[in-house]
């Protein structure tokens, strides 16, 4: 029988950020096979072309090297090898019946971890041990529940097909879009998926969490021509001065009556040195809305910005979109259904049906979306557990007791759907 607990706080101390997750993905899809599920991993379990934010190959590279020598089994991480990350278990029942659908995510943060002492996995000593990466949104409570259910059902004795999917690179929302693209979801009756605190407190499950945004990551690319600054300043192209003035022009963005907006510019980079034009910068910007229509014409216009400052300054440009997400339409009928299943699991007390705990962006979106396209009906849940600190934060943790709870919830949730 799996230890929770134990998987949990390894996947802890072993954090990797999106597409990176070679080791995590290593010991999930082992795991599962030695379950007896079908397992789908590298190029059969992603699109390698639809994956958004890539990183660079020597990252890539880097990565999988650290994986092997960290204990990932070297066979299944030679098929991930270049970003391919995704797991997917696939258990048919022993009868005929329709297909349920989990799914997981996997990747850390690029945060340094606490060292304080009143942090748990500090004085426990699970903390971190890639120095810049940590689990700091519960991911590894989410991959550790995925196991814990698949070794639930492991015995196939259920009517239908259980599909669990371990997704890399939610954060950025990134990794989704690649595994809707490879056409995993077009087969799926019933979609769950489920984030770990978001605010609501431990004993506490709502069926369908409301509130999710909009939004498109894009990275500009902005090129120049580089000369001295106190000579020949009229010879240069400022990329920098370019990239610059569309920061302050995306920025200045009317709202719109329709619903609301966000747009933030979180980085502009660019130059060599103070006597030299920049030939070269990068602005990475993101849209966000409560509408996918309203945030593709705030997306229109930064591109519009973005072409028309580089105009101004006679510069070359591209934009790259590293990330995207669209509203959750969970079905409530769905969620009410999952909440009679949490009423029956000792430790949960409170129960919504749905209610709106997010103002950020999730990716499940895309496969929530596909399996509502093809008939079938998704939801996005959120299960309590009180947080010392907010997600993303170098002392966030979360209470393990809610693991096992967890697990209890998505079984019984499987059960009923596969009788």
């Amino acid at each position: 029988m799996l230890d929770l607990v134990s998987l949990r706080r390894d996947f802890h101390m072993h954090p990797e950020v999106g597409f990176t997750e070679f080791r995590t993905a290593s010991k999930v899809a082992e795991i599962l096979a030695s379950l007896g599920y079908e397992v789908l991993i590298g190029p059969e379990a992603m699109d390698g072309d639809a994956r958004r934010g890539l990183p660079p190959a020597d990252v890539l590279e880097a990565a999988y090297e650290r994986a092997l020598r960290d204990g990932a089994n070297p066979q299944i991480v030679e098929k991930m090898r270049g970003g391919y990350t995704a797991v997917i278990g696939i258990k048919k029942g022993s009868k005929e019946g329709p297909t349920v659908a989990f799914r997981f995510d996997m990747d850390a943060l690029p945060v340094l971890e606490s060292t304080d002492m009143d942090h748990v996995p500090q004085a426990k000593g699970f903390r971190s041990r890639y120095e810049g990466n940590m689990h700091a949104c519960a991911h590894d409570g989410h991959t550790t529940i995925g196991l814990g259910l698949a070794e639930k059902l492991a015995d196939g004795n259920f009517s239908g097909t259980v599909k669990l999917i371990f997704q890399p690179a939610e954060e950025g929302v990134r990794g989704a879009y690649s595994i809707v693209q490879k056409g995993h979801l077009d087969d799926v009756d019933y979609l769950f998926c489920h984030h770990l605190g978001t605010n609501v407190p431990l004993g506490e499950v709502h069926g369908a969490s409301l509130g999710f945004l909009a939004t498109t990551k894009m990275v500009a690319h902005f090129h120049g021509v580089s000369s001295h600054a106190g000579a020949t300043p009229e010879k240069g192209r400022n990329a920098l001065l370019g990239a610059a003035t569309a920061l302050l022009n995306i920025h200045g963005i009317s709202r719109f009556s329709t619903g609301s907006t966000r747009v933030n510019v979180g980085v502009l980079e660019g130059g060599t040195a103070a006597n030299i034009i920049p030939q070269y910068a990068k602005m990475v910007v993101e849209t966000r809305s409560v509408a996918e229509e309203i945030n593709a014409e705030l997306e229109q216009r930064v591109r519009t910005i973005i072409a028309h400052s580089a105009a101004m300054h006679e510069l070359d440009y591209e934009i790259e979109v590293v990330g995207g997400a669209i509203p959750i339409n969970s079905d409530l009928d769905l969620a009410e259904l999952a909440m009679e299943e949490a009423r029956a699991v000792e430790g949960f007390t409170s129960f919504k049906v749905s209610d709106s705990n997010s103002m950020g962006s999730e990716d499940a979106s895309f496969m929530i979306k596909r399996v509502q396209e093809r008939g079938g009906k998704g939801t996005y849940m959120a299960i309590g557990t009180d947080i010392p600190a907010p997600h993303h934060h170098p002392k966030f943790d979360i209470q393990e007791e809610i693991l096992p709870r967890a697990v209890a919830l998505l079984h019984r949730i499987a059960t009923r759907f596969l009788t």
